[in-house]
């Protein structure tokens, strides 16, 4: 496993960054290790929901989880507030980052993650490929 260190800072988009960053630097399958920063304003879309919620406070980072290769993710965040509270779901677009998000990506250089619509689900879901070790890929 290869791993991926990176700091977004204040303002950014924590989505957004996250698959930059994935896509910069070629990652075809990976996991998020752990992510601790916070966040001035969320959009997350809860279980089995189909609307997404915003909020606009301060948020500590609490957790960060999922996969994400070949510019996909799913993840899921968990937010705490001021008094401790906990909310979490489907991380979004538009989650800014208010002072700073640490990541720590772990890479599986012999998968590849890919998303393919499920007919039972109807959701894109995760489809796990082999690759060669050392391969070179063409995006």
């Amino acid at each position: 496993m290869k791993i991926h260190a990176f700091r977004l800072k204040r303002g950014a988009d924590l989505k957004k960054g996250i698959l930059n960053y994935a896509s910069q630097s070629g990652i075809k399958a990976g996991a998020i290790l752990t992510c601790v920063g916070s966040l001035s304003r969320a959009t997350i879309r809860m279980a089995n929901a189909t609307v997404t919620n915003d909020y606009e406070k301060a948020f500590e980072i609490v957790s960060l989880v999922g996969t994400l290769g070949n510019n996909s993710a799913h993840l899921h965040i968990s937010l705490s507030d001021a008094d401790g509270a906990c909310i979490g779901g489907h991380l979004k677009d538009n989650c800014i980052v208010a002072t700073t998000a640490e990541i720590v990506i772990g890479e599986f250089e012999e998968y590849s993650f890919t998303r393919e619509r499920d007919k039972e689900s109807g959701y894109d879901e995760l489809v796990v490929g082999r690759r060669a070790v050392g391969a070179s890929d063409v995006s």
